[in-house]
């Protein structure tokens, strides 16, 4: 495979993964934006409840320092149970004059000197506590000693142990719900689908043969409902058009045959009694065309009785060995500038030998248009197959081509002469005959000329009916 195809290609995705991918996605992405909003606010509240703690002790410890009481000043210095909170007092000058039993001997942990009756907030870290983050507010307090100044400090550490504790639930929460619902948006839309699919599976074996098979329509009355009832409609159209198509190529088939007869007669006749004059040559000319016309009404005659019925086949044995050197033969005799060759082994196998023989010589005669100077015709059995080779020195069938020429009516006009021919309908009748008796017709991958490959099991045994089908003619 080339660079160019493996740069081309792009790993495909059903419509379960990616709307479990896209739900995924969306959770992630909401949940990161709702996980920052929740962050920032969970913050600010920690912030806030620090704040009017410190603010609340503030006021507590400036009461005690109106006061005369030396024991209520001592009782609120000292922190209650799981507070982290440090108090200084200072003097005018800034000296301390009382402190927290954590912070004795520690000069003023902050610079704020408020006037008397105001107050003042600021947040730093304190070497006296292990570089911690603290809230300071400082408050300015008129005593009978004089001016003080009330520092409290409370600690920030439960607004980052907070902070830390949403950020690892949002880290484990978040994926753990992004799998979660892309998980379960997989599960249903899987749900959802399996009636799709189920029409899908159904679709897959719709055929020009069994066109009056329909989609399962689920029994919800949804949009895939309606879906379903939509193809189905589209069916009815489709096998209504398709069986219209069909009656008209078997009736105008039909009609045909009586007047070409009527033509070829009376063109035999004329041939007879006039052969030398100088008509011949025209009347030989509408004997030529009218036996090609005649060819193509069998052929399409043929192709739409497959089409309603299927092919009805004998069941005989069937020498495949003498069909072929019959070609053999018949190439030398009429192709005499074209050197026929290919080993031939005796296979027997049970089939229609009329409708073997058609499908062969079909092949043959495609062959010899498009041959230079040599065909190949082979027989032998390989893996317990029959497999007959058919080949010429011709231009090769490009790999684009090798399924559409099994197609009614294709003519691969880029590189065949389409001043010889029949109106491509050869190669698909082969193809319909082969697959009748259980075999297959494939074309080979060859780089010079072209090859095709006839393929038939050695105990061919269909289950068609034994009489004779009418339209298989050698």
């Amino acid at each position: 495979m080339g660079l160019r195809q493996l740069a081309g290609r792009r790993p495909r995705f059903g419509v379960r993964m990616r709307s479990a991918l896209a739900a995924a996605a969306v959770v992630a992405v909401a949940s990161a934006l709702s996980g920052g909003a929740l962050l920032a606010i969970t913050r600010q509240i920690l912030l806030d409840n620090v704040n009017t703690a410190a603010q609340d002790r503030t006021g507590q410890v400036a009461a005690a320092v109106r006061g005369t009481d030396p024991n209520a000043l001592a009782a609120v210095l000292r922190p209650g149970p799981r507070q982290r909170t440090i108090v200084q007092v200072l003097d005018e000058s800034g000296r301390v004059v009382a402190a927290s039993d954590a912070i004795a001997g520690v000069p003023a942990i902050s610079p704020l000197r408020p006037a008397a009756g105001q107050r003042r907030a600021e947040s730093r870290r304190l070497a006296e506590a292990h570089d911690d983050p603290f809230r300071i507010v400082a408050a300015g307090v008129d005593t009978v000693a004089g001016r003080r100044t009330v520092l409290v400090g409370e600690s920030l550490d439960t607004v980052d142990d907070g902070t830390e504790a949403v950020i690892a639930a949002l880290l484990v929460g978040f994926p753990v719900l992004a799998v979660v619902v892309g998980a379960a948006t997989f599960f249903f839309v899987g749900r959802t689908l399996q009636p799709v699919e189920a029409m899908r599976r159904q679709a897959a074996t719709i055929t020009s043969r069994n066109l009056h098979t329909r989609l399962p329509v689920p029994a919800a009355d949804d949009e895939v409902a309606a879906l379903a009832q939509t193809m189905n409609t589209m069916l009815d159209r489709i096998e209504a058009a398709s069986a219209a198509q069909r009656r008209f190529v078997a009736d105008a088939s039909h009609e045909l045959r009586s007047p070409l007869a009527t033509i070829r007669a009376n063109v035999e006749l004329l041939e007879a009694t006039d052969s030398a004059g100088p008509a011949a040559r025209p009347v030989h000319r509408i004997h030529e065309e009218s036996t090609r016309m005649a060819r193509l009404v069998e052929d399409l005659l043929l192709l739409a009785r497959a089409d309603d019925h299927g092919l009805r086949l004998r069941h005989e044995d069937v020498d495949l060995d003498d069909l072929v050197y019959a070609e053999h033969e018949r190439i030398a005799l009429q192709h005499p500038r074209l050197r026929v060759d290919g080993e031939v082994s005796p296979v027997r196998v049970r089939g229609d030998s009329d409708a073997l023989r058609r499908a062969l010589r079909n092949l043959v005669d495609n062959a010899t248009r498009h041959a230079r100077d040599r065909v190949t015709v082979s027989l032998h059995v390989d893996r317990g197959q029959a497999e007959i080779l058919v080949s010429n020195d011709g231009d090769p069938i490009a790999a684009a081509d090798r399924a559409r020429i099994f197609d009614r009516f294709v003519r691969l006009d880029d590189s065949r002469s389409r001043t010889a021919g029949g109106a491509g309908l050869g190669l698909p009748i082969a193809h319909e005959l082969v697959a009748a008796h259980g075999g297959t017709l494939a074309v080979d991958d060859r780089s010079n000329g072209a090859g095709i490959r006839i393929r038939l099991p050695l105990e061919s045994d269909s289950s068609n009916s034994q009489e004779p089908a009418p339209t298989v003619h050698p």
